[in-house]
């Protein structure tokens, strides 16, 4: 793991972040822009470290943005941006129902 590859992970998660807060609120606009830029890009290090840490290549090509960077960072992503609904879900308060 290098910086340049933190780098880009950080890059491809603004975008995932985008993609997986719209794919988890079924909504255009996710949980809004600057939370899913931010979700995304520490879903793209977790990610992307997680991938490093288990080791998984997908022989994809060695190229400056892989295809398996496209992928740690959404699959990453998409774990943030999981956890942070499922946190802001549990901490929501409750109304009381007629």
């Amino acid at each position: 793991m290098t910086i340049s590859k933190i780098i880009v992970w950080l890059i491809i998660g603004a975008v995932s972040g985008t993609l997986a807060g719209r794919l988890v609120t079924f909504s255009k606009q996710g949980f809004g822009f600057w939370t899913n830029i931010g979700l995304g890009m520490l879903g793209a290090v977790v990610g992307g470290g997680l991938f490093w840490l288990l080791g998984i290549d997908l022989g994809l090509g060695e190229i400056k943005i892989t295809f398996e960077d496209l992928i740690a960072a959404f699959v990453g992503s998409l774990l943030c941006v999981v956890a942070w609904w499922l946190i802001r879900k549990r901490t929501r308060p409750q109304t009381p129902k007629p």
